[in-house]
């Protein structure tokens, strides 16, 4: 069994969230309402990566700040139309989510796998 941590972020809106996660090659797995009307809860995943996207109040501090290791930093910054920047330890960009939740992203490191 594979152990992992997976980070909750705080959203108003989970599908407006999800939508633009998907611009991050995220994909909707699958999603929670306790009763129609209630806060949704829901996953999203790119590989092995998930991230849980909680409306509900309690589940999550606003404005988060997650770092994010991905194989296609330059088709990220294309997407959303951005420059990485040279950092003392690599090329990173960061973005932030329609909630104010902050992603930082840099390269795979050769020695990451």
């Amino acid at each position: 069994m594979k152990e992992e941590v997976i980070p909750i972020l705080r959203v108003a809106d989970g599908g407006v969230a999800a939508e633009w996660y998907e611009r991050l090659r995220f994909a909707r797995q699958w999603e929670h309402r306790f009763e129609p009307g209630f806060p949704l809860f829901l996953a999203v995943a790119r590989g092995p990566v998930r991230l849980f996207l909680s409306e509900h109040e309690g589940d999550a501090r606003p404005n988060t700040l997650i770092y994010l290791k991905v194989a296609d930093l330059d088709a990220v910054a294309a997407e959303f139309g951005v420059q990485p920047q040279d950092q003392p330890w690599g090329r990173e960009l960061e973005l932030t989510d329609p909630d104010g939740n902050r992603i930082r992203i840099s390269p795979v490191d050769e020695d990451d796998d």
